[in-house]
């Protein structure tokens, strides 16, 4: 089984306090071998989540992102990222929400759901909790979710979106603009030789949430499919 390997976190750590164009060129080597520890490991995880979902990216080699920062619109000149991001977006139309890993000395974290929704992808969301919110607050509140994940989290409105009845008993859930749900592990946690099924598992504790809202984005309000 593929793990992730200390050395990967001290490149990250050395990237870190040393991060400019000569230092990374004089150690392009060693970022090399360090990446491809990292794909190795999304490759055995990728493996294991595509026995209980529908992964769209291929290999561990697509699902890794680049380390290269885009700083032309940006204060912070800094030309690297200090982490390995891994993202895994789910495949098909009627499967929607994707999962993220980030890896980085002392703030390592397992994420998904729905950062940037559409304007029509947000109304058909809240419809959705105008209709079945105490259904997705079930999910919500289940005793494993809450264990995993604590609450969701996402930028919300001061007051209710335009539209929906100020009154709504999900009026809570309305006021969502994203919805985010992640849970932290320390370095030691991420460098367990188990750390793929942990990562796998987490990520399937995470299914009825997407399960929810990728039924709210490819049905209408009578369940009918939009595809």
């Amino acid at each position: 089984m593929s793990k992730l390997e200390r050395s990967s976190l001290d490149f990250l750590e050395d990237l870190r306090k040393n991060n400019n164009r000569d230092w990374f060129a004089e150690n392009k080597s060693v970022y090399i071998e360090e990446r491809e520890n990292v794909i190795s490991f999304a490759d055995e995880l990728l493996k294991n989540m595509n026995k209980h979902d529908q992964i769209e990216n291929i290999s561990g080699k697509k699902c890794l992102l680049r380390i290269y920062r885009d700083v032309r619109f940006s204060k912070n000149k800094v030309p690297y990222k200090s982490h390995w991001g891994l993202s895994f977006r789910r495949a098909t139309e009627l499967l929607r929400g994707g999962y993220y890993l980030h890896i980085e000395p002392g703030n390592s974290f397992i994420g998904g759901g729905f950062w940037g929704p559409e304007p029509k992808d947000l109304k058909r969301i809240r419809t959705q909790f105008t209709l079945f919110g105490d259904e997705f607050q079930t999910i919500l509140n289940d005793k494993t979710f809450i264990n995993t994940f604590g609450k969701m989290r996402g930028e919300q409105l001061k007051n209710g979106p335009k539209g929906f009845d100020k009154e709504d008993p999900h009026i809570d859930l309305l006021k969502y603009k994203q919805y985010l749900i992640s849970k932290t592990f320390t370095d030691k946690e991420i460098l367990s030789p188990d750390f793929v099924k942990t990562a796998n598992d987490t990520f399937k504790k995470m299914r009825p949430f997407m399960n929810f809202m990728s039924e709210a984005l490819t049905t209408n309000t009578n369940g009918e499919s939009l595809f």
